[in-house]
């Protein structure tokens, strides 16, 4: 230790010095410097060195690192710096290694700069040359593809027209480039993939717009075409062409074609394909070729579609045996549906039920639920195609059906096509039969036994028994409470007894149950309507309108309500609505006739009833409707076929006979008109106003049968006084309703109900004094048939409003005939003669 000297404090830094500025390094001065001047001038300058060129640390003059002195540092002998001095600003290294940013060349203003920010940015990209003859068709290429994909965007969207117009675009361009690229004779190869993508676009867009020739030219050239691969495939496209266009024979053969080129490894192409030669068979009504290839499918790889094909088949060609086969491989079909049982929570692990939860109506979830509700759709669809066909009995044939169901994965499926079995024996008017059905089920669980207690409420009901449909709804509540079918029976029931307010609520206890249910809020609306709730009647078929956009029904209630409201053109329009609907309602055509006869428009009026009387040429309203307004028109001529028509209808009636007479009269036609007048006796003898018109006519035409006429008058007359003051002469109320049945048993009905055409004004006036004086006839007509009457009006005919399959019955129709007006008898304002005294 006693070699060891600590260094004092005041002691200057081991490595002290290597900082300073060392002024022989100074450049800029060198011009100044005379000594460094004088020594290039002369030869001593121009002398090499006597070292290397790079001396070693070595030689440079080093301070003693000792404790005794300050350490100086002295400048080499050769000029070099000392290892540390600053050269114009940036540090020596300290080791003959070269670091990052450093250089030996001594350089003024030098600073660290390693990433060379200090030389600015960087110079401009050179600009492609557009111009090239390759640039070019890199960019018609890139317009092509972006052509394509508009067009497809476009047929995805619907617009049809846009995407043929742009695959017609692409497909121009794809051409102008092959041009192009032969002119210029580029060494680069065909893009075929782009003219392949252009010309698949072009046939598709033509086969959606109905253009199947071009179509079929378009896949033609790219099947012939050699360098695509793949391309027979397309002809599968060709043949669907070819059975839209109903070329069933070609259709196969390219069906066939595409078969022969798809390898055995794509087996569901193939089988598709198979399975579309099978439907053109059945098209062409080969039964057994389509056989041939169904059963070929369902050995391969056996399918729901398939197999109720294989059904239809065998049914047409009534080979009862295979039709049971058919069905045994129907309800085998694996679907490929995994347990319901997986969707329930079975345990309490809160992630595996949220995972359950997320499942339980995903996607996959819905297809196999579409799937599932196919195959029962196709499995009830066959059942009772075949049921008939393969026993001695229909009932015989369900029941094997069902025996079938039950050993299948179909087991409740069983009970659905028992009810189905009840509702077939209801379309056949099998009543008896039906009832016995679905009592069969009382004894089943709740589903079951709530359907068919709501099926016998429903045949209860229709069959006027309200006590047993009564009885059977609430037995179907009680099984199911939220069986909406049930809930409208039940309010049908109390409907059809008066109590609205209770059936109002039943109805609204369904919409709860279920929202769409369009029965209940349809019957809703008319129990509103019977209890002059009309707001909120109109707001139950509004809101049924929302449902059903193109519901007849529901478009005549609204029509009707705004009649009530009274508003005429909100009635209108919502008739209007229904005839864009069902143009050939005649109901609806003549009520919107009425509608504008009440408004005055009678050029409309005659139009809709004309439309009407063309559709349905029975109703008496509109035929007494068109020949009052001929008469009120004074064309009498086109009046006369609607009153021979309104006789046909209702031969018992005098009142159309007289009409027609008096139309024959009032043309100047007067022998029809007596011929006419004539029969109306022979058929009506006791008719008063027949005899007057007989009276007048012949005294006018000078016949002599006018006194037989005018005595047979006298007769009726006074047989008719004498009836009347037998009826006024009773006091007894009894004794006198049985004299006025007497009277009204001897009377005719024709005779009270016709009306007085015309009354005769002097016996001894003259005819051409009558047809000159001018007669008038109400348009309004009004004597109508009564409900007892041989022919009952059509204005009682209605729109079905019930739901077939919905089986909750409507208690009331809309009625769509026009409305009866006030009924005024008098047809005549004219006065009789002063010998003939009015009735």
């Amino acid at each position: 230790m006693e070699h060891v000297h600590l260094a004092a404090e005041d002691e200057d830094d081991l490595y002290s010095g290597y900082n300073e500025y060392n002024p022989v390094f100074d450049a800029d001065e060198l011009e100044n410097d005379v000594g460094f001047q004088q020594a290039v001038k002369t030869s001593y300058g121009r002398r090499p060195p006597m070292t290397a060129k790079i001396p070693g640390t070595a030689l440079a003059a080093r301070p003693l690192g000792t404790s005794f002195g300050a350490r100086v540092p002295l400048a080499s002998s050769l000029g070099r710096p000392t290892t540390g001095a600053v050269q114009d600003g940036a540090a020596r290294p300290m080791t003959a290694v070269r670091a990052a940013g450093y250089s030996s060349a001594v350089r003024k203003g030098f600073s660290f700069d390693p990433l060379g920010q200090s030389r600015g940015p960087a110079p401009p990209l050179e600009s492609k040359n557009e111009d090239t003859p390759e640039e070019k068709i890199k960019q018609m290429e890139k317009k092509i593809y972006e052509l394509t994909e508009e067009s497809c965007m476009a047929h995805s969207r619907g617009d049809l027209q846009l995407a043929l117009e742009k695959a017609k675009e692409a497909g121009r361009k794809e051409r102008a480039l092959t041009r192009q690229r032969e002119e210029i004779g580029l060494a680069a190869p065909v893009n075929w993939d782009l003219t392949f993508s252009v010309l698949f676009n072009l046939a598709i867009q033509h086969a959606a717009n109905d253009m199947y020739a071009e179509a079929l030219n378009t896949y033609q050239v790219i099947v012939k075409n050699k360098t695509f691969s793949n391309a027979g495939r397309l002809k599968v496209n060709m043949a669907n062409i070819y059975f839209k266009q109903r070329n069933y024979q070609k259709a196969i053969k390219f069906y066939r074609m595409a078969l022969d080129q798809i390898p055995n490894t794509h087996k569901e192409m193939r089988i598709k394909i198979m399975q579309n030669i099978g439907i053109v068979f059945i098209k062409m009504g080969q039964y057994s070729d389509a056989i041939t290839s169904f059963d070929q499918i369902m050995s391969d790889s056996p399918n729901i579609k398939t197999a109720f094909n294989l059904i239809l088949c065998y049914f047409a060609i009534g080979d009862r045996e295979n039709m049971k086969k058919a069905f045994q491989k129907l309800i085998s079909v694996d679907l490929g549906i995994g347990e319901e049982d997986k969707y329930i929570p079975a345990n309490d692990d809160p992630h595996t039920n949220l995972v359950i939860e997320a499942i339980k109506n995903d996607q996959l979830r819905q297809m196999e639920r579409e799937k599932q509700s196919l195959a029962e759709k196709f499995i009830m669809t066959s059942a009772k195609l075949i049921a008939p066909a393969i026993e001695t009995s229909f009932a015989a044939g369900f029941d094997w059906c069902v025996d079938m169901v039950k050993t299948s994965q179909y087991t409740e499926l069983a009970n659905d096509l028992e009810i189905n079995k009840a509702i077939t024996y209801l379309r056949q008017r099998d009543f008896s039969k039906a009832v016995e059905t679905l009592k069969m089920f009382e004894k089943k669980d709740s589903r079951v036994k709530s359907a068919a207690a709501t099926n016998l409420s429903f045949l209860y009901f229709l069959e006027n028994d309200y006590g047993q449909a009564d009885r059977y709804a609430d037995l179907a509540i009680v099984a199911d409470r939220y069986n909406s079918a049930a809930l409208v029976n039940k309010g049908n029931i109390v409907f059809v007894n008066q109590d609205y307010e209770k059936a109002a609520e039943f109805y609204k206890d369904a919409l709860r149950n279920d929202s769409s249910c369009t029965e209940a809020l349809y019957n809703l609306g008319l129990t509103y309507k019977k209890l002059s709730r009309l707001g909120e009647a109109l707001d139950c078929y509004l809101k049924l309108h929302t449902i059903l956009r193109n519901s007849a029904q529901v478009m005549f209630q609204l029509a009707t309500l705004y009649e009530i409201l009274d508003d005429p053109n909100q009635s209108i329009d919502w008739l209007k609505q229904l005839l864009s609907v069902s143009p050939t309602d005649p109901q609806a055509l003549a009520k919107l006739g009425e509608l504008y006869d009440n408004e005055g428009d009678k050029s409309q009026a005659i139009q809709y009833y004309y439309e009407s009387f063309r559709y349905f040429p029975s109703n008496i309203e509109v035929i007494e409707w068109l020949g009052a307004y001929y008469i009120d028109t004074q064309v009498c001529e086109k009046a006369i076929p609607y009153f021979e028509r309104a006789m046909l209808i209702q031969p018992t009636q005098a009142k159309w006979q007289l009409m027609m007479a008096s139309c024959y009269r009032r043309s100047g036609n007067y022998q029809k008109a007596l011929e006419t007048y004539k029969d109306i006796h022979r058929r009506f003898p006791e008719n008063i106003e027949c005899l007057r018109f007989l009276v007048r006519l012949c005294t006018d035409m000078g016949l002599k049968e006018v006194q037989e006429y005018a005595t047979k008058l006298k007769k009726v007359e006074k047989l008719k006084e004498i009836r009347e003051q037998r009826v006024k002469s009773g006091r007894d109320g009894s004794a006198r309703g049985r004299r006025e049945g007497s009277a009204s048993s001897v009377i005719s009905p024709e005779s009270r109900l016709s009306p007085s055409l015309d009354q005769v004004k002097d016996s001894g006036q003259s005819s051409q004094g009558t047809s000159a004086k001018g007669e008038r006839l109400s348009a309004k007509l009004k004597a109508l048939p009564g409900a007892n009457e041989p022919y009952e009006a059509s204005s009682n005919k209605e729109i079905d409003a019930s739901y077939v399959d919905r089986l909750g019955p409507q208690i009331d129709r809309p009625k769509t005939a026009p409305q009866k007006r006030k009924e005024d008898d008098d047809f005549a304002d004219e006065e009789l003669g002063d010998d003939l005294l009015p009735e």
